[in-house]
């Protein structure tokens, strides 16, 4: 019997939480595992906070909503703040490193809180517009739930549209995936 992810992801609507959260599943589906995804937004495609419930396992997934998750994203200040209900004593809090204020509204009940400069390393090396793929590689690299080349495959599934217009789109999409698993690597977490 293996394990079942449950993840939580939130960001500013824009951010690509709900691309990311389709992402992972696809890989997931792609390797043969149960999947389940729940999109939460509504308004935050005009500036509110946009939600995604994934689980990923082995076996046949229960309940379609978790109230903690193994694993919580948070891509914005008030991300943060809305999926910290979401932590508990085995969850893994990751976030964006670039998010300043929130230091107080950390989960202190989490397992562990890892900071990826997720934004600042995509600006830097690759392009702003990857960092929440960026993050996904993170995910990866700190839990294994999906292997990269799976990830690999679904990106194209996914985002294939917009290759075709921009084929170096493919490379730094790509790249901030691999990007996202060496930074949680050089943290010692994987």
């Amino acid at each position: 019997m293996g394990k079942a992810w449950k993840i939580a992801l939130a960001g500013e609507g824009g951010q690509g939480v709900q691309s990311v959260a389709m992402i992972l599943t696809e890989a997931a589906a792609l390797e043969g595992k149960e999947i389940l995804y729940i999109p939460n937004f509504g308004v935050e495609q005009r500036g509110g906070v946009s939600i995604a419930f994934v689980q990923i396992g082995d076996e046949k997934i229960g309940a379609p909503k978790f109230k903690t998750g193994d694993i919580v994203i948070a891509l914005s200040d008030r991300a943060v703040r809305r999926v910290g209900v979401h932590t508990g004593p085995e969850t893994l809090f990751i976030y964006d490193a670039g998010i300043e204020g929130i230091e107080k509204e950390l989960p202190d009940n989490a397992k562990k809180i890892l900071a990826i400069p997720a934004l600042k390393t995509a600006s830097e090396e690759l392009h702003p517009r990857v960092f929440n793929i960026l993050i996904m590689g993170a995910v990866i690299g700190a839990t294994n739930v999906v292997k990269l080349e799976k990830a690999r495959e679904a990106i194209e599934k996914k985002l294939g549209y917009k290759f075709q217009d921009n084929p170096e789109l493919r490379d730094l999409n790509f790249r901030a995936v691999e990007k996202g698993i060496s930074l949680v690597k050089e943290m010692g977490l994987n």
